[in-house]
């Protein structure tokens, strides 16, 4: 009896335990929420470089429609494109494909069309695109023409082999004189995958686990 319960709880951790890199479950991009301004942040040649303002008069009113935790600040654009992109190099490969959520809230003012689109790029060890994913923007007619910001997410696999990853926050104007393109609380989170014979020891530690320990509780005391 008990040979077989340390074995199941064996199986069990094994199937719990497994190598698991240190950016998994955290937000893989820096100063997402704005509130450090731009640092974390890089311009693009021949482009206004993104930039952080205070909610407010002239931006989204706290009272407006956006995040709870919204903080003080948020991320605008600035001319006709604005556009700010961070990497994070991993150092090496990943050895296996992991699931992924991007998501940030993006927005505008009122009924114009300026916008946000928040872009991630996975890319191999030889800076190779081997996959992408984006959130945005949001129109609009999706704002119901009210000032504000709205959540958006996308959830994907991330490619085994992936090296890198290359974000991109862009701002586009289509109205007045400001770029009102707005965005905040910008994450891409990454989660392993368990492969397929991991996930089966994983069932079957589980189901020796719980056997045993039924067992165990109906077993007469001596």
């Amino acid at each position: 009896m008990k040979c077989k319960f340390f074995v199941a709880a064996a199986l069990f951790a094994v199937a719990c335990s497994g190598k698991a890199d240190v950016i998994y479950g955290q937000n893989l991009v820096v100063n997402g929420d704005a509130e450090a301004g731009v640092s974390g942040w890089t311009g693009y040649t021949g482009y206004d470089m993104v930039q952080s303002v205070d909610y407010g008069n002239n931006w989204v009113l706290p009272t407006q429609p956006g995040p709870v935790d919204r903080g003080t600040k948020m991320f605008a654009g600035l001319g006709q494109y604005a556009v700010g992109s961070q990497t994070l190099d991993f150092g090496v490969p990943t050895a296996h494909t992991s699931s992924y959520s991007l998501s940030g809230w993006l927005g505008g003012w009122a009924a114009q069309g300026d916008n946000a689109l928040f872009f991630v790029q996975f890319l191999d060890a030889a800076n190779n695109a081997i996959g992408n994913a984006s959130i945005g923007p949001v129109t609009p007619q999706d704002r119901g023409n009210q000032t504000g910001l709205y959540y958006r997410e996308s959830v994907g696999i991330m490619p085994a082999g992936t090296s890198k990853l290359s974000f991109w926050l862009s701002m586009e104007r289509l109205a007045s004189n400001d770029n009102d393109g707005y965005a905040d609380n910008l994450s891409f989170i990454a989660s392993p995958v368990p492969e397929p014979g991991m996930a089966s020891m994983f069932v079957l530690g589980l189901g020796m686990l719980v056997g045993a320990l039924r067992r165990n509780r109906r077993a007469p005391m001596s």
